[in-house]
């Protein structure tokens, strides 16, 4: 019995340590759309990682191009992700759209004057 126990512990620290393992690599990525998507595989983004702001791109798996967000996806849009750092933008793990306001204060001019920008040019061709 107290064998079984101590097998039970070990498998379980080894399951853990095995999920904080991979879960190291994963970031948590603000971003704003900074250009109208054209090819939804890697869209261009203002994207803050822990407070540094850089453009970048988000580079988007199967999974996430089939994702209805991702197909609605306009410029200007407010984006929560977790995702890991690639040599040209960040993989996109999952992806969530956010109001502006919940953005990282890094970010929150930048979606603002996205914004301003979008209703003064586009929003008169809609007419």
């Amino acid at each position: 019995m107290r064998a079984f126990l101590c097998a039970a512990l070990g498998a379980a620290l080894l399951v853990g340590s095995a999920n904080a393992a991979s879960g190291e690599d994963d970031l948590l990525i603000f971003a704003v759309v900074s250009a109208p998507p054209k090819d939804r595989s890697r869209v261009a983004v203002k994207a803050s990682v822990n407070d540094t702001v850089s453009d970048t791109k988000l580079l988007a798996s199967e999974s996430i191009l089939n994702n209805l967000i991702w197909k609605k996806l306009e410029i200007c849009h407010a984006l929560r992700i977790e995702g890991t750092k690639a040599a040209d933008g960040y993989k996109v793990v999952t992806v969530r759209v956010i109001d502006a306001s919940m953005l990282p204060m890094t970010l929150q001019s930048f979606a603002g004057d996205c914004l301003i920008k979008k209703a003064i040019e586009i929003a008169p061709l809609v007419d």
